[in-house]
């Protein structure tokens, strides 16, 4: 059996039948030692580069440790400002959807516009390449760097917030939503085509009923990750729990921190399970049973002839 051990010589025997196996096994075992030996040479060039030394690496690992204890370690908790905290939580969510949800609905015109399917004739080619490059500059830009901007542009607040997550969504999915058009089987399309159905009712049951799927699980998962993300905004003035976050760190209020970690973490882990309820329901679906065609057979009547 495979499970029992094997002598020397079956050993022996084996790498005689088969050479290339132990080759590629000796190969494989040479370029995982070489690559242990350059990442352990990039560390340590890295911190000899930057001045940083081992007693600082212990000294900032033993740092951590104590900020992790004082996180586990409410104090005074029945005077918290709870209902500010939770205030501040619901503004984010707000933030959030408004944001993920506008660049969604526009993300999914300029993704047809940036489909290389879609654009396909020599005149629509450049149009196609000129929205990919403003999708590249608009994801270019951090989230916070887009905060920054708005806030300065119409103040702080909540609506900086949501433009800020408009824009870097906005590059972000009508990228991958352009993607998901181009992986798409084109024979529907070609089908449609045939039949005289025009270039809308083409890219409309052709196309987005394939990548359907795509855009749903796409910008379910982007309203997951920008809840995560949208704590940041507070930091710059653009709205948010990232306020209590700034509060806390900066009067070293450690378990407020964790405290408001963990609602956040609820908060994503309900959305993930809700989540996965819309996409079993609208991606995966459900069995339809096959069409079975009533009986439509009639019961003979007897003829009768006269005599």
């Amino acid at each position: 059996m495979l499970t029992d051990s094997l002598s020397a010589a079956g050993v022996a025997s084996i790498k005689q039948q088969h050479p290339h196996l132990f080759a590629a096994q000796r190969r494989y075992l040479r370029l995982l030692a070489l690559s242990a030996v350059v990442v352990v040479i990039y560390y340590l060039l890295f911190f000899r580069f930057y001045g940083i030394s081992f007693q600082q690496l212990t000294h900032g690992c033993a740092e951590i440790g104590k900020y992790f204890i004082r996180m586990f370690v409410w104090q005074n908790f029945s005077q918290w400002p709870l209902m500010y905290y939770f205030t501040q939580i619901a503004i984010t969510l707000a933030i959030v959807f408004a944001g993920t949800v506008t660049a969604s609905l526009l993300a999914l015109p300029l993704s047809f516009l940036a489909a290389r399917n879609v654009m396909s004739t020599p005149v629509l080619r450049p149009i196609s390449l000129i929205i990919r490059r403003i999708m590249d500059v608009l994801r270019g830009l951090d989230m916070a760097i887009w905060g920054l901007i708005f806030v300065r542009a119409v103040g702080m607040g909540p609506l900086a917030g949501v433009l800020a997550i408009i824009m870097q969504d906005l590059g972000l999915l009508g990228k991958l939503f352009a993607e998901g058009h181009e992986a798409v089987e084109r024979s529907p399309s070609r089908g449609l085509r045939a039949l005289g159905a025009n270039p809308l009712q083409t890219h409309r049951f052709g196309i987005f009923t394939q990548s359907f799927p795509t855009f749903l699980a796409l910008s379910l998962y982007q309203i997951e990750s920008n809840t995560r993300s949208a704590a940041v905004l507070g930091f710059v003035g653009a709205g948010g729990v990232g306020l209590v976050y700034a509060e806390n760190m900066r009067l070293w209020n450690w378990d407020v921190v964790m405290f408001i970690t963990l609602i956040l973490v609820v908060i994503v882990m309900t959305m993930d399970k809700i989540s996965s309820m819309l996409r079993a329901k609208y991606i995966i679906g459900n069995d339809i049973d096959l069409f079975k065609p009533e009986d439509t057979k009639r019961p003979k009547m007897a003829i009768f002839r006269s005599e």
